[in-house]
């Protein structure tokens, strides 16, 4: 009872609060903090090493950062040499070997990392003296071993091989030629002939160029009083000799004279990359800074913001779309961008440009504004919480010269940017600009898109390049023709008559991870495929006769008519064959469209309950060279699937496929069969 009393007095006392509220209005929001963040103790050492120390002994723990604050660097035929360097620094010093420096480092429990304008540092407190000292020599006296460069420059072109099929990169590298142009340090572009010619003299002269200690920051963060710091400082880094660094100008960038469409061919694609782009001149610490912050998240900068929710939750033409605004003291930059269909490019675009002028052109609504500072202090705020972040603001100060009480007043000023100052800002940084839409994908499937300005083609690497010819099948080819040709293509009839069983073993690679793959056929009707990690099956398919049944991870995945459609012509494993016995599939010749640099018929097939692909058929030899159709992927709702068969080996007179890669746009998987069995005497036991 007394509880059930004090239960009730509260909720009367509350409603009787309550009576004096209106709660139809949201509360004035009060005057923004000004925020107390303590400056690090610092000092600068005689040879111009600047060092900041932020104290917090919460952990047993120190880290160390020493950076240099150089202009960007013009690599031309080297591009690529800055970044191996940075790597190389870490490869070995004077004193000792890579594998030396490494045991070391981990003796103490630690880590250091280089890269060509740092080297960090961290480790528990009573080994960090130990840890700075190695540091330095890292930092002081790289060896720069020939060898180990040859690890790297194997590593760097294995990376730039990769990424040559990735289309986020493909987009990255053409808008950044684009907006800065290929004489300009953010618009050079890493290739392999560029890493190749890379020799250590280039290392050693970058970094006798370049670092010197009247142009870095030393900054201790954790467990470390100023006394220690300054030890540590004086004793290891006090002897490194100052001297000068060059300057470096580059022609000022602007703005194209108008919008205008960059198109990468990539016929194959499953999906295309959309990034919308322009330089801007906004420095760090600019005044409209703060405000071209705010402007852009409300445009792009969140999950929340303008262009995702009306891309992604509205429309669905993308899984995330996204801005940002770029500072720097070269160049900035404004980037938005996304990737989806290619049959909604169009659409998408329109969504785009619709947005990139609402942003400068009309009035954010005061929820709007007041929901998006919110969200901006809350960030800051928890940032705040690392100390980490009172360095890295302490050295934004030092090395762009921003006022004392920046970070300090952060919050006062983000409160006191207006509606009418954000609209100025999208205007001038967003709407009125001029921009480079970059496009990567199949352009046939794109539609008209002149209407948003002059249409041109460029390469890989940004260099302009005719529109792609569209070829035309003669009239008198029929899909039937092509299947069949396709179904030859093979080998003989006889010959594909006389595979009985099939076995194949191999590996798939999936992100990375490499897990075991079985595939066994008993023809005409049976199957089963297994996809392994450690022996345990990951994703196994089998079908029998009418038993049909597919395990992902140990459950039972459900299967209806189409899906029992698929594993009966997979389980025919020659599958164009197959389609040529089969009634019901209907076939549509597209056109001819490059596949690996060869020409290949598309047709898109449609099979008796309905369901849609398009193949492509090598027109010198008849065979699949690629495969593409949609597939359910359950949460993320339905992807395009690109499968392509790279390489096929001939058995008997046969052609099997070995090499496969399947691109799903989010990720790919290699698939790799290497050893294969023909009418070994399988029974469906073996299954």
């Amino acid at each position: 009872m007394k509880q059930f009393f004090s239960f009730a007095l509260l909720l009367a006392t509350s409603a009787a609060i309550a009576q004096g509220v209106d709660r139809t209005k949201p509360p004035t929001p009060g005057p923004a903090p000004v925020i107390n963040i303590a400056d690090p103790a610092n000092f600068t050492l005689p040879n111009g090493l600047k060092v900041f120390v932020v104290t917090n002994s919460k952990l047993p723990q120190v880290s160390a950062t020493l950076t240099i604050e150089r202009d960007p660097i013009l690599e031309g035929d080297k591009a690529g040499m800055v970044n191996m360097a940075g790597q190389l620094m870490r490869s070995g010093t004077t004193k000792m070997k890579k594998v030396q420096l490494d045991e070391a480092i981990d003796f103490l429990g630690g880590s250091i990392a280089s890269g060509s304008t740092f080297v960090a540092a961290n480790s528990l407190t009573t080994n960090f003296p130990k840890l700075v000292e190695l540091m330095a020599d890292v930092a002081l006296r790289p060896a720069f071993p020939a060898d180990e460069l040859e690890n790297i420059r194997t590593q760097t072109l294995s990376g730039i091989k990769s990424s040559q099929d990735r289309p986020e990169a493909i987009s990255s590298n053409v808008s950044n030629v684009l907006m800065f142009g290929k004489n300009n340090p953010y618009g050079e572009i890493e290739t392999e002939a560029t890493v190749k010619k890379v020799e250590v003299a280039d290392v050693k002269t970058y970094y006798n160029t370049y670092w010197k200690p009247n142009i870095a920051y030393l900054v201790f963060v954790g467990d470390i009083s100023l006394t220690q710091a300054k030890k540590l400082a004086t004793q290891y880094f006090g002897g490194w000799a100052k001297g000068n660094v060059p300057k470096h100008n580059y022609a000022p960038i602007v703005a194209p004279n108008k919008t205008y469409i960059a198109i990468v061919d990539r016929p194959s694609a499953a999906q295309t990359v959309i990034s919308i782009n322009t330089p801007v001149n906004l420095k760090p610490g600019a005044p409209d800074a703060i405000a071209a912050s705010l402007t852009n998240t409300i445009l792009g900068g969140g999950f929340s913001s303008r262009l995702n929710q009306n891309l992604r939750e509205k429309h669905a033409f993308t899984y995330g779309a996204s801005s940002s605004l770029r500072l720097d003291k070269l160049v900035g930059s404004f980037d938005a961008g996304s990737s989806g269909r290619t049959e909604k490019v169009d659409s998408a675009i329109a969504e785009y440009m619709y947005e990139l002028k609402r942003i400068g052109t009309t009035t954010p609504a005061d929820s709007e504004i007041t929901s998006i500072k919110n969200y901006m202090s809350g960030g800051f705020a928890r940032r705040l919480e690392d100390p980490g972040t009172i360095a890295s603001y302490a050295l934004n100060i030092a090395r762009y010269n921003l006022p004392k009480d920046y970070y300090r007043n952060y919050l006062t000023n983000l409160n006191a940017v207006s509606a009418e100052k954000i609209k100025q800002t999208g205007n001038q940084y967003i709407s009125s600009q001029p921009m480079i839409i970059t496009l990567v994908g199949n352009a046939k499937g794109m539609g008209d898109l002149s209407k948003y300005g002059e249409v041109k083609y460029f390469d890989s690497y940004g260099n302009p390049v005719t529109a792609p010819v569209v070829k035309k099948v003669d009239a008198g080819l029929s899909g039937e023709a092509i299947i069949k040709k396709a179904a030859e293509a093979y080998g003989t009839e006889a010959a594909i008559a006389a595979v009985k069983d099939i076995s194949l073993a191999g590996t798939v690679n999936i992100m990375g991870q490499k897990l075991d793959y079985a595939e066994k056929h008993i023809l005409p009707g049976s199957f089963s495929s297994n996809v392994m990690m450690a022996g345990m099956s990951v994703m196994k398919e089998t079908k029998k006769g009418d038993l049909f049944e597919k395990v992902q991870q140990g459950n039972n995945a459900p299967i209806d008519d189409v899906t029992k459609e698929e594993m009966a012509s997979k389980a025919a494993f020659f599958e164009e064959p197959y389609m040529v016995k089969k009634t019901g599939y209907k076939y549509d010749v597209k056109g001819i469209e490059p596949v690996e640099g060869k020409d290949a018929y598309a047709v898109s097939i449609t099979t008796p309950l309905g369901k849609t692909k398009t193949c492509y058929y090598d027109v010198a030899t008849g065979i699949k060279v690629q495969e593409v159709s949609e597939v359910e992927a359950g949460p993320m709702g339905k992807l395009t699937s690109t499968t392509k068969y790279l390489e096929y080996k001939t058995i008997d007179g046969v052609k099997f496929p070995v090499k496969i890669l399947i691109d799903l746009g989010v990720f790919k998987q290699n698939i790799d069969i290497t050893d294969i069995k023909i009418n070994s005497g399988l029974k469906e036991s073996d299954l």
